[in-house]
């Protein structure tokens, strides 16, 4: 169970507040002070703060300057008006993780929450080391495996994380990556400090740069005000930048920088600003072979991989995949209310036979939708969801329509609880299609009709399967 808190002294926001969020996960609590705020932060440790600037008691910035001291870790959204924009600025400069202005947008609260709740996950909840046959299941992340690999990757977190190294995770999507860099990071002299994550596939080449180093005022169109970057707030602690091979030529230059000296300037400004941030970077990206095809700066691969750490794809983990099948049948079966304890050998030999692309990440989610279906206290084949059914599913691709009417209706009579992704999946495989086939298999010219990178494009095609020279045209 999660917690907002909101202080605010207008009763409508409070309760629109109350309304839009307060769910069976999600506990939302509401003050009309600063000093009432105040107690209830310290009372119910809350997992993010809605703060507005204007208090009838105490200013919004300096409530969250108190606030800070008795846990600097929680992820603060601060309401305002045009008329305290710069106290807004300054609050991030200190830690904030983001403003918002008035009139609120719903979509773009909900969007953000989900955001800082996930961060507020990362930072707070340490991950287990997490077995396979205990009784207790952790309610937060964990690593979980028994295999020769994984027993390496134990090893390395134990190595490097008391070091003020950076860190490069390798591995495909879905290895668990991310749990990593939040093991490191708690065990490291920064868990205090601030953690800031940043994943650099799902932010487009011309946001990237100001979502890590900010922006001044004027540095483009729509720079109206400055913007204080995940990086400046991250100061004296981590910075997470996931798929970080996804990353423009002009972005990694910038990085070089942060690497060797510990300084960067906003775009759009000249100041050097200084920094003490620990670099943890993630990617299922080839980086070697993108610095031979000139995709990756060398220099920069250098200075991120002092420290490599590869994650086992879950068809090399041995016996694992039993491990975790148990551990996530056990941890779901509690939420669920199911008893279900055990899996017979016919529903593992199935799960052996899969290939499992998206690794523990689809695992999980199998496990999930099994659950879901699954009836008496024993897992059966029966109960399986199809498995590649995202990747595999018959529609055709030259239908012209994205998602038909069956396939929403069958996901939601199987209770999916990952429709969303599903559904984004196979829009995806189509449209990738659809514009590979006119671009004859073209990748460059594919990247440039889709407005992404040929990195990110790559990406997208082999965790799809889609084989970019099977559109090529015969010779």
């Amino acid at each position: 169970m999660q917690t907002l808190l909101v202080i605010d002294d207008e009763a409508s926001i409070c309760r629109a507040f109350e309304r839009a969020f307060t769910s069976e996960s999600v506990t939302v609590l509401t003050a009309k002070s600063g000093a009432e705020g105040e107690r209830l932060f310290a009372e119910a440790n809350p997992d993010v703060v809605i703060l507005d600037l204007s208090l009838p008691d105490t200013s919004g910035l300096e409530l969250f300057k108190r606030l800070l001291k008795l846990d600097s870790r929680v992820p603060f959204i601060f309401i305002t008006g045009h008329g305290t924009v710069q106290s807004a600025i300054e609050a991030t400069k200190l830690g904030a993780y983001d403003y918002l202005f008035k009139p609120l947008e719903l979509d773009e609260i909900r969007m953000l929450l989900n955001k800082a709740f996930n961060l507020s996950r990362m930072v707070r909840v340490q991950p287990v080391l997490a077995e396979s046959d205990a009784d207790e299941v952790s309610t937060g992340d964990a690593i979980v495996g028994r295999c020769n690999a994984m027993k390496e990757v134990y090893k390395a977190i134990g190595r490097v994380a008391s070091q003020n190294l950076t860190v490069l995770l390798l591995g495909e999507s879905g290895t668990g990556k991310e749990v990593v860099a939040q093991a490191i990071y708690h065990h490291s002299a920064r868990s205090t400090k601030p953690f800031q994550a940043i994943n650099c596939a799902a932010i487009p080449d011309a946001l990237l740069e100001s979502e890590i180093f900010g922006h001044e005022k004027g540095a483009f169109t729509d720079a109206y005000r400055q913007r204080i970057g995940k990086l400046e707030q991250a100061d004296g602690g981590t910075l997470f930048l996931d798929e970080v091979g996804d990353m423009s030529p002009m972005t990694q230059a910038k990085l070089l920088r942060v690497l060797q000296d510990q300084t960067f300037e906003r775009v759009g400004g000249n100041t050097p600003i200084q920094v003490d941030v620990r670099i943890i970077a993630a990617t299922n990206h080839d980086l070697k072979q993108l610095v031979s095809e000139g995709l990756f700066r060398s220099d920069l691969y250098f200075r991120l991989s002092v420290v490599t750490i590869h994650l086992p794809p879950l068809r090399d983990r041995e016996d694992d995949l039993r491990v975790l099948a148990e551990y996530f049948l056990r941890k779901y079966s509690n939420e669920f209310g199911k008893n279900i304890r055990t899996i017979v050998p016919e529903t593992l030999e199935v799960l052996g036979s899969y290939h499992w692309p998206g690794n523990v990440r689809e695992l999980e989610s199998v496990m999930k939708q099994s659950l879901l279906t699954a009836r008496g206290n024993i897992l059966l084949p029966d109960f399986l969801p199809p498995l590649g059914d995202v990747h595999d599913h018959p529609q055709s691709p030259s239908d012209p329509q994205f998602l038909a009417e069956r396939f929403v209706a069958e996901r939601l009579e199987a209770g999916t609880d990952n429709l969303y992704s599903e559904a984004i999946s196979i829009a995806e495989r189509q449209l990738l299609r659809l514009v590979l086939t006119h671009t004859s298999g073209n990748q460059l010219k594919a990247a440039t009709f889709l407005g992404i990178s040929r990195v990110t494009l790559r990406s997208k095609l082999k965790s799809l399967g889609i084989e970019a020279s099977d559109f090529s045209s015969p010779h």
